[in-house]
């Protein structure tokens, strides 16, 4: 991956108004320059359901708690280094950005196969790296993943072909009786909320929000993963011991139009730069907004490299 340098990121003297101005003045930040430009060379695989929010009834005068919240909670700097996260991510060029779960569903299958499929390359990711799981849904398309298929299939065949996957024993145990689930709870089609989905196996609040957003286009929360929850916590954005810990903190300022992006910015940031052995803070924009990253280029420095 080549070098990143803080000259291709300076600052416009013209800047957008930064969320501790917006509450100072009492107007509502500027969000424009978080547009999530189209990723190159990757297509879409089904089209989702437009999510609609209501607007606030007096935008112009925002509620004292919203103020307060807001003002309280929202991290120094952290418009500028979400727009640093989008520079270093322009390329989409990390694994899971070809090879995520949103990548795993098959084109042209019927859309309760597709979203079937989504579920189950999420419950098959945990502690697996996005290449394996990847491969691993291919294996088990080809065998037929939709819902008869994975009613018949037996646990023994199941777990042959997830094999690969970290904890497939209990991935295997957790699928055969989702898919049962699914079948005599649901209509024979995976849930359609938060709440339904955290009731299978193996489906907690982080899998949920994404399943809603890959599987139905609804944008329910934060799917805060590993990465996330490491990346948020370097930053000095949160201060949080568990992922779903992270995700009711950022939800508390993060503005809402922000939260379908911060998931796969954050992988892929995790996957290429902010590993969690030996991250590459020379490399990165946010070194010198980034607690972490500055004491990390301290020590080095102090090491001589």
């Amino acid at each position: 991956m080549k070098r990143i340098t803080r000259n291709s990121t300076k600052e416009n003297p013209g800047r957008a108004t930064t969320s501790s101005e917006a509450v100072e003045t009492g107007t509502k930040p500027n969000l424009s320059q978080f547009k999530l430009e189209p990723k190159r060379n990757l297509h879409s695989k089904r089209t989702h359901v437009p999510v609609e929010y209501e607007e606030p009834t007096n935008p112009k005068k925002p509620s004292k708690l919203i103020e307060k919240t807001f003002a309280s909670s929202a991290p120094k700097d952290w418009e500028k280094a979400f727009r640093n996260l989008r520079e270093m991510r322009k390329d989409y060029d990390a694994p899971v950005d070809t090879m995520g779960c949103d990548r795993c569903a098959e084109d042209g299958a019927p859309p309760e196969d597709q979203r079937l499929q989504s579920l189950i390359s999420l419950m098959l990711s945990s502690q697996t790296k996005d290449q394996i799981n990847h491969a691993t849904m291919l294996k088990l398309r080809e065998y037929g993943c939709n819902l008869t298929g994975m009613l018949e299939i037996s646990e023994e065949k199941l777990g042959e072909i997830i094999r690969p996957v970290n904890f497939w024993k209990t991935k295997t145990k957790n699928i055969k009786r989702a898919v049962e689930m699914i079948r005599d709870e649901f209509n024979s089609d995976i849930p359609k909320t938060v709440e339904g989905l955290c009731r299978l196996p193996g489906v907690g609040p982080k899998m949920a929000h994404l399943c809603m957003k890959t599987a139905w286009g609804e944008i329910s929360g934060i799917g805060v993963d590993t990465h996330v929850h490491r990346i948020t916590n370097r930053l000095g954005w949160v201060k949080t011991k568990t992922p779903e810990d992270t995700r009711k903190a950022l939800e508390a300022w993060l503005p809402r139009e922000l939260w379908n992006d911060i998931n796969l910015l954050m992988v892929g940031f995790g996957q290429q730069l902010c590993q969690p052995v030996k991250p590459q803070c020379h490399n990165c924009l946010n070194s010198d907004l980034c607690p972490t990253g500055m004491k990390e280029l301290k020590s080095q420095k102090g090491k001589g490299k």
